[in-house]
């Protein structure tokens, strides 16, 4: 899995993830900190997905692409403290192997 943090993300690159999600926000995505990004198959995106959201108060959509190894890419939006919190909480169930 790769994981990617962009602290102070460029309009231009707000606009890119958002142009590239796959559906319509839950809720609106507009002046955020930062924005995680992690990159794996389907199965661990859920997976992270669901322990982001959990950790912390972070959005967490995802990222339409075209990927030959049929990989998945999230994009988790919140403040930096956020987003960091919620890529390490990934990082260490991942490693860990946590099922729950």
């Amino acid at each position: 899995m790769d994981y990617r943090i962009i602290k102070s993300p460029s309009p231009g690159t707000l606009a890119l993830l958002l142009r590239r999600k796959g559906s319509a926000p839950s809720i609106p995505i507009e002046n955020y900190d930062a924005v995680g990004l992690v990159q794996g198959r389907l199965i661990d995106m859920v997976f992270a997905a669901d322990i982001a959201e959990k950790a912390a108060g972070v959005v967490v959509e995802d990222i339409k692409g075209h990927c030959p190894q049929n990989l998945i890419m999230i994009a988790i939006f919140g403040d930096t403290a956020a987003v960091e919190a919620a890529l390490q909480e990934i990082r260490a169930k991942l490693k860990a192997g946590d099922n729950f």
